[in-house]
């Protein structure tokens, strides 16, 4: 992790181990089971006006991805707060991301979890461009399911590789399926509108925050199984993250989706995601 003559975006400090140092010291032991096995959890989330969007709900995923992958994490909620708010300060972090990462350990077997190191550091976030908003983004369909769906690992090898070729074929992201159903994009949540009833999947995904937000605003949302053919046939597909928020999806593979613009309730939604944005940070 210590690159410091590369242009990255990571600000100045970070935590780990077990205290905020110059981010250019941070380091991972090169047999971590993060590293030679891919077995490590991270999460993300962003900062507006100094403040922390939706924290409770990322530090929640967070500590259960720990116990669910049984990487020891030894620190409380609450301590994890206090790191993150001190480190924001001290970087000065307006308007950018936090990432933290668990990693897999030392393990003696160089397999099994051990005690892993724990990195939590600032970047300064680049957010999708406006005419994506506007326009919309295409999306290529995979048939893939994450290891592990239910937790946030550092494991998008299927996505990086996909992407070599995006840029070129004004490419997005990765739409996944499996036996006909599909589940999520490689980093964010996925939706469906169809005759003004909105449709998110519930098997092999990853319970986004966003999505949780998405889901607390339209209560007679429907979180099922969808076709593919159902989502080629939808009026609207949107996708929800931390760093694209509401993103509407116009074409997949080759196929427009519904009028080929932002839907109607796409807008609705993002709208109402602008105003939590500016309320979590007033």
């Amino acid at each position: 992790m210590d690159h410091p003559s590369l242009n990255m975006p990571m600000r100045p400090y970070c935590f780990a181990k077990n205290e905020i140092i110059p981010s250019q010291s941070a380091t991972l032991h090169p047999a971590d089971i993060g590293l030679i096995r891919g077995y490590a959890i991270f999460d993300f989330f962003r900062t507006v006006n100094h403040e922390p969007i939706l924290l409770s709900d990322y530090l929640e995923r967070f500590t259960k991805s720990a116990k669910i992958t049984a990487i020891p994490l030894d620190y409380s909620k609450k301590e994890l707060e206090e790191i993150i708010s001190e480190l924001i300060e001290k970087n000065d972090l307006k308007e950018g991301g936090v990432r933290m990462v668990l990693s897999g350990g030392i393990s003696p077997n160089h397999f099994s979890p051990a005690e892993g190191s724990l990195f939590i550091f600032c970047e300064d976030l680049q957010m999708p461009a406006a005419s994506k908003y506007e326009n919309g983004v295409k999306l290529i369909t995979s048939e893939y399911v994450r290891p592990i769906p239910e937790v946030k690992t550092t494991n998008y090898s299927q996505a990086v590789h996909s992407s070599l070729t995006w840029k070129e074929n004004n490419v997005e992201d990765l739409i996944y399926h499996f036996k006909g159903i599909i589940s999520e994009s490689s980093r964010s949540n996925i939706f469906i509108v169809k005759d003004g009833i909105l449709v998110t999947p519930k098997e092999n995904i990853l319970h986004g925050v966003t999505r949780k937000f998405i889901l607390s605003q339209v209560p007679e949302a429907q979180v099922r199984d969808i076709s593919l053919e159902e989502m080629f046939e939808a009026d609207e597909v949107f996708m929800s993250s931390t760093t694209k928020r509401i993103l509407p999806v116009t074409q997949v593979d080759d196929q427009k989706i519904g009028k080929a613009i932002p839907g109607k309730m796409t807008q609705q939604l993002l709208e109402k995601f602008s105003v939590l944005e500016k309320a979590s940070s007033e």
